[in-house]
């Protein structure tokens, strides 16, 4: 297998595991279940290090799939920055996710505060998770690309725009 198999088969897991641990942490709170927080920071942490692996291996597909006749390298670098914020996105969740494990299992009284907290900051990397995994399926797959094939580069470079604007 090369780098582009692994990163196939990897890309999807920081993508499907925050949705899992916020299914799980919703779940916590309804059910006023601690170790159903705990679950859930603990499936939040295993994101994190999901995104690792899928990172590490996006480069060497990135020289593999450019090779490819037909491939436009706009797409590809539109996926990469917004893997990047993403990954990024994910650490912050899994560090948010490491201190509410400890806060949670010591019983601290803030602890349902970084739950809260935790959980919707899982919805904002969710939305990048979307639009990393979107970006990442039109590199090859047209038929998910909108009515014109510059649409998605051109709406991903505008919420880059937009994130770096607010950075400044």
């Amino acid at each position: 297998m090369n780098e582009a198999h692994w990163h196939l088969v990897l890309n999807h897991l920081p993508i499907i595991i925050p949705v899992v641990g916020l299914f799980i942490m919703v779940g916590g709170f309804l059910l006023k279940s601690e170790i159903l927080k705990r679950a859930a920071y603990s499936i939040f942490i295993l994101g994190a290090l999901a995104a690792i692996a899928a990172f590490a291996t996006g480069e060497g597909a990135e020289e593999i799939v450019e090779e490819i006749q037909g491939i436009d390298e706009q797409f590809i670098k539109v996926h990469e920055e917004a893997a990047e914020i993403f990954a990024i996105l994910l650490y912050v969740l899994g560090g948010i996710s490491l201190i509410g494990l400890w806060a949670n299992w010591k019983k601290k009284s803030y602890a349902s505060i970084i739950s809260f907290l935790a959980t919707g900051f899982t919805v904002v990397v969710l939305v990048y998770a979307k639009q990393t995994g979107t970006t990442g399926g039109e590199i090859r797959h047209t038929e998910i690309r909108n009515n014109t094939a510059n649409s998605s580069i051109e709406d991903g470079e505008k919420m880059f725009k937009n994130d770096q604007e607010g950075d400044d």
